[in-house]
């Protein structure tokens, strides 16, 4: 009688194993077999990280094996079960491999093909056509699109992590429990004494170092010892956390009434300030969008402030980007005054402080929460609604929005909801963040999202007029690589454009995406559906190249550049200056956030920007051995 060998990879994960009687029955073109108990005397099966062998002998010959089923009874008490995946060595010696990578809960059944990627259009079996739509149905229905704020990119609907399909929660929730992990920071760094004295304001620059003696890392040391200057300003619009927002002036705009006679002392060419915008070497970076942004009023024992400034930078003859004037507000008037170089050095530093302050906001409420976490969302929930496992773009996606589902359900249950974390040491708390995502959705794009084109936009992509923009030419590298990749991998697939259009399992993810996610709006950009293997690979690359090189880029350096409290202030005590002359150290200290928030705001970027424990890397810069 033909004898198969099967071979059993359980998930080396904490409580993958499992107690419960496991069966297995194999489907084959020329019949089914029995259902076979998988069970070794004297042995414990299917403990975490093991690999099982067992034979199965059949009466008959089943012709080539289409679909392997497993069913799990309980033994004593409920356990789940990870599979990672079963080989089957047949009787003619092959090996065919159906991976799982799914957890197995309950008393149930699980039905598993091999993992060879197809189109819908090579499944020509009835059988293989049935599992490919019920897997799709099942999931459509685990998968659910919902609606957490108006004007929000749609998520899951789920309102805690537990409430998200097991295969998509964090093998351990308890590592990615915010709260858990800003209090294990704070312990960590050393700051837990400071939180008795919450709104106690700090005596003066030096005195926050007393929250960094546990800092050794030469990019947060280096930024301590040079905020204050005017390169440091300038270097980070282009490499800093927040490298998405400068672009090159090709205008002044009528709000900021800025003329030559104001900048004259920090032009280096004997240009007007006009000749030197024609020329190129005028930058501006605008939060506009947090003018009529509501500041932070959970606590009402302490006032929190919020500005929309325009800073003009230049780039010297050096090709170095620097400040040359800063205008607090969007509206042009005797009590919203250009700040210079040239002005007093506490006006000046104050005026940049506010300008790094609004720079925080954007980056954490916008360039990272939305444009990376909320838009992968969208990308990953579209993908297991539309996309059956066997599909070769599910296989080309699903390790990139790994945990991206759970991440950001995690964020909306205590970080970003109502009282949450966020609300005890950001201005934008208590609802803030909420308008900010709300008006930046108007200016969300899919162009945006193309690496290439956003920076052409921003009229950055010349490497020869500025030189040191580090972030767009690793980003570009990053960028055709994984387009190079994408494209190999399309072209084993898809034969020709005609066979990327008749892909209705691909279209219909193209289209869940912009229907649900970016809410069916034609400003957005976003495709309706794809027509060419060009358009395939770009969109593809958009949706890799967000959810890891984009977020590595906006997320990891945030400990580096905002753990200096004066350097990216999450909060500010008091209102913009509206006048010259008038500003006293002091007075900034007193304006810069007290020591309670401050422990909280260094507690948030350590732990933001630390490695998860199974965090899987594109690029290998040391060879994997």
């Amino acid at each position: 009688m033909p004898s198969y060998t099967v071979t059993v990879a359980t998930g080396s994960q904490w409580f993958a194993g499992t107690d419960d009687y496991i069966y297995l029955s194999l489907v084959g073109s020329a019949g089914c077999s029995e259902k076979h108990l998988l069970d070794k005397p004297f042995y414990n099966d299917f403990e975490r990280g093991a690999v099982d062998s067992y034979d199965v002998t059949v009466d008959e010959e089943l012709g080539d094996i289409h679909l392997v089923k497993i069913e799990k009874r309980k033994y004593w008490l409920h356990d789940d079960w990870y599979l990672k995946y079963i080989t089957l060595k047949t009787p003619s010696g092959d090996y065919v491999e159906f991976p799982c990578y799914r957890w197995i809960t309950g008393e149930g059944e699980i039905v598993l093909r091999d993992g060879r990627a197809k189109l819908a259009r090579d499944d020509q079996i009835h059988i293989l056509k049935q599992h490919r739509r019920k897997e799709l149905e099942t999931r459509q229905k685990q998968y659910r699109w919902t609606e957490w704020n108006p004007g929000f990119p749609l998520s899951i609907d789920a309102k805690c992590h537990k409430d998200l399909p097991r295969d998509i929660q964090f093998d351990s929730e308890k590592g990615v429990d915010f709260v858990l992990n800003y209090s294990k920071a704070m312990e960590n760094l050393f700051i837990n004494r400071f939180m008795h004295m919450f709104q106690s304001s700090w005596n003066d620059f030096a005195d926050f170092e007393k929250i960094f003696v546990k800092i050794s890392n030469t990019i947060s040391e280096r930024v301590m010892n040079h905020w204050q200057e005017d390169l440091m300003f300038g270097y980070q619009f282009l490499n800093g956390c927040n490298p998405v927002l400068i672009r090159r002036c090709t205008k002044l705009p009528e709000k900021l009434p800025v003329t030559t006679e104001m900048v004259e002392c920090s032009l280096e060419r004997q240009l007007t300030l006009e000749e030197e915008v024609e020329q190129g070497n005028i930058f501006i970076v605008d939060f506009e969008l947090l003018d009529g942004i509501d500041a932070n009023k959970t606590d009402p024992c302490t006032l929190q402030f919020l500005a929309a400034p325009i800073c003009l930078l230049y780039k010297n003859r050096a090709n170095k980007i620097v400040p040359i004037a800063i205008q607090l507000n969007q509206v042009p008037g005797e009590e919203n005054p250009i700040f210079l170089p040239s002005d007093a050095k506490y006006d000046w530093l104050l005026a940049k402080i506010w300008v790094r302050s609004s720079d925080f906001h954007v980056h954490q409420t916008i360039t990272h929460l939305l444009c990376t976490h909320l838009v992968s969302e969208v990308f990953g929930i579209a993908m297991y609604r539309q996309l059956p496992a066997v599909h070769p773009i599910f296989k080309l996606l699903v390790a990139h929005v790994r945990f991206t589902i759970a991440i950001n359900t995690k964020a909306r249950e205590q970080l970003i909801c109502e009282y949450g974390l966020f609300d005890k040491a950001n201005a934008t708390g208590g609802g803030g963040h909420v308008q900010m995502v709300q008006k930046a959705m108007r200016d969300l794009t899919y162009p945006s999202l193309c690496f290439p084109e956003a920076i052409k936009a921003r009229g950055m992509d010349s490497t020869e007029d500025i030189p040191y923009y580090f972030y767009r030419d690793d980003g570009l590298l990053v960028w055709e690589a994984i387009k190079t990749f994408t494209a190999d991998v399309v072209n084993i697939y898809y034969e020709s454009d005609q066979v990327v259009v008749e892909d209705q399992e691909l279209q219909d993810f193209v289209k869940d995406v912009y229907v649900y996610g970016m809410r069916g709006k034609k400003a957005s950009g976003f495709p309706k559906s794809l027509k060419s293997r060009e358009q395939l690979c770009e969109y593809l690359t958009v949706v890799i190249f967000t959810a890891s090189a984009q977020h590595a880029a906006v997320n990891f350096g945030q400990y580096d550049w905002c753990s200096w409290i004066p350097n990216a202030p999450p909060t500010m005590r008091a209102p913009p200056p509206t006048a010259k002359g008038i500003v006293t150290i002091e007075q900034i200290v007193d304006t810069l956030p007290d020591r309670g928030r401050s422990c909280w705001h260094l507690g948030a970027v350590w732990a933001l920007s630390q490695f998860q424990e199974n965090e899987e890397f594109i690029f290998r810069t040391t060879p994997p051995f």
